[in-house]
């Protein structure tokens, strides 16, 4: 025995047992924890190359999974559950205007992308909810009432006109002409607040009084973005043309403030953390509109999305990401539509790199961990809801709202066949 450790020497045993233990420990955090930590170490995502993990079929399958979990959690006068622990089987009483008019565009853009007699019926109670709780002044501008808000923000009111415009976009001419007509009346009246609600810098005042509708209160760059988005739009998709110029103001307004001026601040800006998504959705819809004098909308979606990846590290994040991805995906189509190679393999493999880790966080997904597999399979509460972190048990709407939406996206303009 001697003779064998003094033929060998003991530093390579030391270094064999090292070996064997990273192997293993490399082999157990990719089957037990986070594979996208496993990838950034042996492969070049930020250079673009990368393998390719994600499929049409598993962003298919996630997919349903969610919508499944959106409906499972509408209750019967229309909002939604907002929280729900899979784990304790309990729900949160906390609750959040603005993210229950979000959970409802949701599934008017899954419409969009699955439709069916099912969601069209959840989107009308939804509507119907919503209307029951909402509040027009005698300018014709209508806001919502929300129970228990006595300010709501003002992307309650622009998600409810996303709504809209998505819904009749996606269903509209099998909607009944009486009820679709109202439907149009009701987006108008959304619109005319929004439009009624931006402030002396272009940007939207953050809140409203829920008896007038009438604005007030700092910016929000998350309101920002959602009433920039609702208004572009408006004009591209529902022909509100006349909106276009308060959009194009709002839209350089908040470049210029929410962007420019918040990185010169800090160049890992909160501010352009909440607005990044919202703002390049927006940015990407103007740069393809077609619109004179919109294209130039292309390179702030690129210099945002570059932000969001070299500066912010997103998939570095240790929380939920799925809403970035609402912005990089379609950044990834306005880079391949502009021949720009370099950055269409970043993105795309900075994207499937993301998905992969954000679905096996779905609760019974098609990619899901030893965490998020061990659920009861009778539970149709927690079934396809997604998670806010690795082994965080809440289910929140709108997180799962979030990654529905991205992958959406996924499905249309990378994961196509």
């Amino acid at each position: 025995m001697k003779a064998f450790w003094l033929r060998f020497g003991w530093p390579k045993w030391v270094l064999l047992g090292a070996l064997g233990l990273g192997l293993g420990g490399a082999m157990a955090w990719r089957h037990f924890g986070d594979h996208t930590l496993w990838r950034l170490l042996v492969e070049a995502p930020y250079q673009g190359r990368c393998s390719k993990v994600i499929t049409r079929a598993i962003v298919e399958q996630s997919l349903a999974l969610g919508t499944r979990f959106m409906l499972a959690h509408q209750r019967p006068e229309g909002n939604f559950d907002y929280e729900y622990d899979w784990r304790e089987r309990t729900y949160s009483d906390d609750d959040n205007e603005v993210r229950q008019a979000g959970a409802l565009w949701g599934l008017a853009l899954i419409e969009q992308a699955r439709p069916s007699r099912e969601l069209e019926a959840a989107i009308e109670k939804g509507l119907a909810f919503f209307e029951g709780h909402g509040v027009e002044n005698e300018r014709g501008e209508r806001c919502v009432a929300y129970p228990g808000k006595a300010e709501p923000g003002m992307g309650t009111v622009a998600l409810m006109a996303l709504t809209y415009v998505d819904y009749l976009r996606a269903n509209g001419s099998a909607i009944p002409a009486e009820r679709r007509a109202e439907h149009e009346r009701r987006l108008d009246a959304y619109l005319k607040e929004l439009i009624a609600a931006i402030n002396p810098d272009g940007l939207w005042f953050g809140a409203y009084d829920p008896h007038t509708c009438a604005p007030h209160g700092a910016a929000s760059p998350y309101s920002d973005g959602e009433a920039l988005l609702a208004l572009v739009k408006a004009v591209k998709y529902a022909g509100r043309i006349k909106a276009l110029p308060s959009a194009l103001r709002a839209a350089e307004a908040g470049h210029r403030l929410n962007v420019e001026a918040a990185l010169a601040a800090d160049p890992d800006s909160d501010t352009m953390k909440a607005y990044y998504q919202w703002s390049t959705m927006a940015f990407y819809e103007l740069a393809t509109s077609g619109l004179p004098d919109t294209a130039r909308f292309g390179d702030y979606v690129l210099a945002e999305s570059d932000w969001e990846i070299d500066v912010h590290q997103t998939l570095t994040r240790e929380r939920n990401t799925g809403y970035a991805y609402e912005g990089l995906i379609p950044a990834y189509d306005w880079a391949r539509r502009r021949g720009d190679t370099t950055r269409t393999a970043k993105y795309g493999c900075v994207i499937d790199l993301a998905l992969e880790r954000l679905i096996s966080w779905q609760v019974g997904g098609p990619l899901s961990t030893s965490y998020t597999r061990a659920v009861d399979a009778n539970d149709a509460d927690a079934i396809g809801g997604v998670q806010n972190e690795r082994r965080e048990p809440a289910l929140r709407i709108d997180v799962t709202q979030h990654q529905t939406h991205a992958l959406i996206y996924a499905r249309d303009f990378i994961y196509t066949q």
